[in-house]
């Protein structure tokens, strides 16, 4: 197994798709291998979430990241220099190490995430097998389905629509491929329906590919979306199912939500929250109230078990022991896994293993500072999760995980499996 000792760790100061600096490492193996991983960042972050190292200062108004490449190459790079890739997760735990710190604060998570991406890239490559295979072995088949993120509000987009995703879920669909083309059409047609009913100005597009219409109300959102759906000859509630990512740290202020351009209660979102599952096919909610009220999450959960899912993210920040604790209380359904929440690959790998012991629902997310790294549609492959989040089908960061599962399912042919509705159920 000589050939996968780590040979060459080098970093350096990349961009994300909004233009601000991000962590690439680049790693190379004795017997050939070579694996990149590249760093996202989020603009909706959790109290609890792994901390990113900026640099301050002048140089990209602050936002460079040359401190978080030193962490990688004065200190990571020594360390593990000699380590077999093969054993990613030593690598790993040595990150970790290094670090010592709860929040990754230290090294930084940008550090340590590329690094972490790259170290078992390079084993799969090493190993002369995708990364998929290499981390979930043959049986690895089952390609997720995507939530994908058409209109975009919140910190994502520039409108005053309070919530920051309003997703779209293909379920009916045969093949993976099949329901990327039924999204796309979808997507195509909410564009056509927005420039007539918006004018031209409606199709600019968020930092996730939906678009950032000039809407303010959470159900104007939604009935362009029915209405898109129909329009393209499909069938809403049965063909495709409509998810929420309401990020509601971000609209809470005070005691109070801001919604619709309105002042709430945590009783009146719940009480809406309840009667949109009523007015729409919405499947999923993510972080429906603030992550300092579990106790709503509980009742919410309470409330529309059996008809949608509620799912943690800003609440569980891809912790396993965070994850369990709600998951065991009744608060979620599941969580969103993102890696660079956490640091590290192995860690990411607990929590969903955590939630697939407990039956509930994994769904490895992109964040909204993105870049061109399709590592994590290998993740949700390898690990047979049923879902992704990587935003709308527009955008080269967003597009290139989706054209990557494309592949995969080509690659795998015949055996491969789309989940299709029961990644719900």
């Amino acid at each position: 197994m000589s050939e996968f000792i780590v040979e060459y760790v080098r970093a350096l100061q990349v961009l994300d798709s909004r233009g601000d600096p991000t962590v690439e490492v680049n790693v190379a193996t004795r017997g050939g291998g070579f694996g990149r991983g590249i760093a996202p960042a989020g603009a909706s972050r959790g109290l609890r979430e792994a901390i990113e190292i900026r640099d301050g200062g002048r140089e990209y108004l602050g936002r460079g990241v040359e401190r978080a490449v030193e962490s990688v190459n004065k200190y990571i790079a020594p360390a593990i220099v000699g380590m077999s890739s093969y054993r990613f997760r030593d690598i790993d735990r040595k990150l970790v190490e290094i670090d010592g710190t709860q929040n990754k604060s230290k090294l930084g998570s940008n550090a340590i995430t590329a690094t972490s991406l790259a170290v078992v890239n390079a084993a799969a490559d090493t190993a002369g097998v995708p990364l998929f295979e290499f981390l979930g072995g043959r049986w690895a088949r089952s390609l997720p389905v995507p939530l994908l993120n058409i209109i975009n509000g919140g910190t994502h987009a520039g409108n005053e629509l309070s919530f920051q995703e309003f997703m779209i879920a293909p379920v009916a669909s045969s093949t993976f491929s099949e329901a990327i083309r039924v999204a796309v059409e979808v997507y195509k047609t909410l564009k056509e329906y927005l420039k007539k009913a918006y004018g031209p100005a409606s199709i600019n597009v968020g930092d996730e590919g939906g678009f950032a219409p000039p809407m303010r109300e959470v159900r104007e959102a939604l009935k362009a979306i029915t209405k898109a759906v129909e329009n393209a000859g499909y069938r809403v509630g049965e063909d495709i199912f409509l998810a929420l990512d309401v990020a509601a740290s971000q609209i809470y202020r005070d005691g109070f939500y801001l919604v619709d351009g309105k002042k709430i209660s945590s009783e009146d979102l719940l009480k809406l929250y309840i009667d949109l599952v009523g007015e729409f096919p919405i499947i999923s909610i993510e972080d429906p109230f603030a992550e300092d009220q579990p106790d709503y999450f509980r009742e919410l959960r309470s409330e529309l078990r059996g008809r949608a899912l509620v799912i943690g993210d800003d609440l569980t920040v891809t912790n396993a022991e965070i994850i369990s604790k709600y998951f065991v209380e009744g608060a979620i359904d599941g969580a969103i896994i993102k890696i660079n929440q956490v640091g590290t690959l192995t860690e990411a790998e607990r929590a969903i293993e955590v939630l697939k012991g407990l039956r509930g629902r994994a769904i490895v997310s992109h964040r909204s500072g993105e870049t061109e790294d399709v590592s994590i549609a290998h993740i949700a492959v390898a690990y047979g999760t049923g879902l992704i989040k990587t935003g709308a089908p527009a955008r080269g960061e967003r597009t290139s995980k989706y054209n990557e599962l494309i592949r995969i399912e080509n690659y795998l042919s015949g055996d491969a499996v789309y989940t299709g509705r029961k990644a719900f159920t």
